[in-house]
Order: C-alpha cells, then sequence, then structure tokens
C-alpha cells in the first residue's frame, strides 16, 4: 500500500465544473443511496448538487491523486465544534489501494487545522464493511447503531454513527 508521502495526493474545493465528474461516478440508485442517504434522488442531477451546495455547511472537495480526481468527501458544519464527515466516494478503479485512507486523513487535517473542529463525526450504513474497517482503523469510534433507519429496495439497512475527538 503506498504512503501519503509516497504519492501526490491532496483535497481541492469541489466546484460546479466538476458536478458532471460524480454525476458519472453515482451510476446506480443503489450506489446513490449508499453514497448520499436520502439527501439525493437517483438520477443524480446538476440541480440537486446545486442547491445541496449552496448550503455554508456544506464544504465538497474531490481528493485528487497525481493530478487525477479519484474521490470525493464532504465535511458538513454541525456547530462550530463539530463537522461531519459525509458522501465519502473513492472511485471503483482506485479502491483497494489504500486512498481512502489517504483522502480520510486528509479531511480529517483540514476539520482540525483550517475549521478549528473538536469533534468529527459520520454515519455508515452497517453493510458497508470496508468503509467501516477503514474508519476504525483511522480512530472513530461507534456510539450508535440504529436498527432500519433506512430503507432501500425492500430491504432496511442499519446505521452505524461514529465519531472522534481531534483535542
Amino acid at each position: 500500500m503506498e504512503t501519503e508521502n509516497s504519492i501526490n495526493a491532496n483535497l481541492t474545493e469541489f466546484q460546479s465544473k466538476d458536478y458532471q465528474l460524480l454525476i458519472n461516478w453515482i451510476d446506480s440508485s443503489e450506489l446513490n443511496y449508499l453514497w448520499g442517504g436520502p439527501q439525493f434522488e437517483y438520477p443524480l442531477t446538476i440541480k440537486q448538487l446545486q442547491q445541496h451546495y449552496a448550503r455554508d455547511e456544506a464544504l465538497p472537495f474531490l481528493f485528487i491523486r497525481d493530478d487525477q480526481p479519484v474521490g470525493f468527501i464532504e465535511l458538513y458544519k454541525v456547530s462550530e465544534t463539530e463537522y461531519r464527515l459525509c458522501r465519502v466516494f473513492i472511485h471503483p478503479a482506485h479502491r483497494g489501494k489504500g486512498y481512502g485512507a489517504i483522502m480520510l486523513e486528509l479531511a480529517i487535517a483540514r476539520a482540525k487545522h483550517k475549521y478549528q473542529s473538536q469533534v468529527l463525526s459520520l454515519g455508515v450504513f452497517a453493510h458497508n464493511r470496508s468503509a467501516i474497517a477503514c474508519y476504525e482503523k483511522l480512530g472513530f469510534k461507534t456510539y450508535e447503531v440504529v436498527s432500519g433507519l433506512r430503507f432501500f429496495n425492500g430491504k432496511h439497512w442499519d446505521l452505524i454513527r461514529m465519531a472522534q475527538s481531534l483535542r
């Protein structure tokens, strides 16, 4: 696995010119729900993205590796001291290479140092085992499991809420 120091990787502000890229990435109703929960309808549209990212609290980023966009992540301001990681996505062609952890480390550092967040939280569907393992490896702890919170394609999805202190 490559480390952050051995690759050229950073977060860059997600802009309207990037909307179509994200729309192309989110290419199924299940992926759309896994990525965005009930916030977005499939198919994802420019209008939905414009409306969501018009909110000052929503801070979206592209994850760039070697000058190519390979992922997406959002920091959402919950309060002056808490931010939430949302809509975490690594393009399938780039999974299994440790890029998710690198992207998350960059987002954690940004939340702590740029936005002075003291707590970083997230929600993840219980069947997304690889994401949960990655979050745990980075120090996130489960504080709540909500059974059957979401319903998709005839199945109830449990939601795991996790957080970590950035103090």
